[in-house]
Order: C-alpha cells, then structure tokens, then sequence
C-alpha cells in the first residue's frame, strides 16, 4: 500500500513528465486514497449541474462547476467558491468527466496561489473508446470508485 507521500510524489514526477503547469497528475484510485487518507485533500468536481445531476456524484467531493450547461459559460466565481472550501496549503484535486477541465481548473488556482493542486486524469468517465463512447476505458467510474446516482 503506497503512503500519502508515495502517492503524492508519483503524481508530482508524473507532472514534470507531462510538463504540467501544476503539482501534478493522479490516477482515479490515488485520488481515492487521498482523498481518503487525509482530511486537509479535497476533491473538487468541476463538471457541470446537469452532470452530475444525469451521470452521478463522488460522495464527499465539493462541487464548483468550471462552466454552466447550457452554453458552458464560464462560472466567474470559481476562484471564490474554492476559497471556501479549500485553503492555499490544501492539497486540492480536480477532477471532470475526462480531465479537461480540470486541467484548466488546475493550472487557473494554481496561479491564484494554491500550491498543491492535482488534477485526476482520465475523469470521471475516461477517455472515449473506438465507438466515441466514455466509461468503458478508464475514469474513477470505471476504476470502481465510489460514486451515486442522483
């Protein structure tokens, strides 16, 4: 079982691989347990009402859309629903339905002055599969991890 530190360093390296304009990279399951193992984590869900409302939510993970469905508009006060929820030393996760967004939500509080910001690749759903369907591949869904049903 890899210690928070093992987990957080594999993440960081994998980062610098990637050329990441943050801390660093996790899988779904090291997410998990983080997000777990250590209260001062936080799990920041940046997918939009309508998707978690349609696909389901990660118990405990705060919810800060990155944009508002329809039109993905760009929520405007991300920066300030984060301040709630996580401090500038939190380790802070974000994850979306592939990694995109929460790419963008990464490197945005990273510039805000969060120092350790992660972002979870793969998503919730994963990457599409050769018939453009997600959730077949990978993603915390197809990882098993805890989620529910709206």
């Amino acid at each position: 079982m890899s210690t928070l530190s093992d987990i957080l360093n594999l993440a960081h390296a994998r980062g610098k691989e990637l050329g990441l304009p943050y801390q660093g990279a996790l899988q779904p399951e090291e997410a998990s347990a983080l997000m777990q193992s250590s209260p001062a984590a936080k799990l920041v869900d940046v997918r939009t009402r309508a998707e978690l409302d349609w696909v389901g939510r990660i118990p405990g993970a705060a919810e800060i859309e990155w944009a508002s469905y329809p039109g993905m508009q760009p929520n405007s006060h991300f920066l300030t629903q984060l301040q709630q929820i996580a401090g500038n030393d939190d380790v802070v996760m974000f994850i979306c339905r592939s990694g995109a967004r929460s790419h963008n939500a990464a490197a945005l509080a990273t510039q805000a002055g969060y120092a350790h910001c992660y972002n979870v690749l793969a998503g919730f759903e994963g990457d599409k599969d050769d018939a453009d369907h997600r959730g077949t591949i990978n993603g915390w869904r197809r990882a098993g991890l805890p989620w529910r049903q709206s």
